[in-house]
């Protein structure tokens, strides 16, 4: 389980929201901001991550491993490979490390759009609505199962007719069916210009306590989040050249140097070119 998603225009701070924010359900988004340490959440929200956190203590392993991951990913694609457009769906709350802070870093002149459609996640836009001088930041409101309309929105800011990194960080399980899954990778990508890039991690199932935990979690009447098998994530990779070390638990990609060995979490993840 993770993130939020959505999107609308670039300069659009929540005209497209339909729905107020429920403090009596609790939400993806603000349980995994709960999790990383975050204010941004509610009682409900707490009370639900504590007891999916009773069935699985690993969930905080997780949120921060996830967190790590997108940081070296989005520093491998601006840093080392140049990529300067970044369409972030389904980005969540605003924590330590977002996409633009890490990608502005690199090179101040990036461009970034970010996608949400959760309220209190739209209720916080000004807050990720900052960029470097050279660079811009946007934030849309828009619906992961519209990618056309996604892309529409995002064009007034991004080229895209020149490389993009397409961002899919624990998003795709607010998905059910792993069919359309498929479809809605595909018809974002099919647009982009060739040299753009897919970086995707999701949840997975892979330990019965987290899928008891997810269960739970589902059962409250929150949107529920799908865990798929490591061999349906990597298969979102089909036709791209994956990057090294491929498809894989994320604190094993392109771990940052250190004496300790990464923990496996049950998150996989990865990057890969678009040829």
């Amino acid at each position: 389980m993770t993130g939020g998603s959505s999107l609308g225009a670039p300069d659009d701070h929540g005209d497209h929201r339909s729905d107020e924010i429920d403090t009596s359900v609790p939400h993806s988004a603000r349980i995994w901001n709960y999790w990383l340490g975050g204010k941004d959440n509610f009682p409900v929200d707490q009370d639900a991550g504590d007891t999916y956190a009773e069935t699985f203590p690993g969930i905080f392993d997780m949120a921060r491993a996830s967190r790590e991951f997108i940081g070296r990913a989005v520093t491998y694609l601006a840093a080392e490979q140049g990529i300067r457009q970044f369409l972030d769906i389904g980005t969540g709350l605003p924590t330590e490390n977002n996409t633009h802070q890490v990608a502005q870093r690199a090179a101040p002149e990036s461009r970034i759009v970010y996608v949400d459609n959760d309220p209190l996640v739209l209720a916080h836009a000004r807050a990720l609505l900052t960029s470097k001088p050279e660079g811009a930041t946007a934030y849309i409101d828009a619906d992961l199962h519209d990618p056309e309309d996604i892309l529409a929105r995002a064009s007034s800011l991004l080229d895209l007719s020149k490389p993009i990194a397409l961002m899919l960080m624990g998003i795709l399980g607010h998905v059910s069916d792993y069919g359309e899954v498929v479809s809605i990778v595909k018809r974002l990508l099919e647009p982009l210009a060739s040299g753009s890039y897919l970086a995707v991690y999701d949840g997975t199932a892979t330990d019965p306590d987290l899928l008891k935990a997810q269960q739970g979690y589902d059962d409250t009447g929150a949107v529920p989040y799908r865990l798929r098998s490591p061999e349906q994530v990597a298969a979102l990779f089909d036709g791209l050249d994956v990057v090294e070390p491929g498809v894989v638990p994320i604190p094993r990609w392109r771990p940052d140097p250190s004496p300790i060995q990464p923990v496996d979490v049950d998150v996989y993840g990865g990057v890969a070119r678009k040829p």
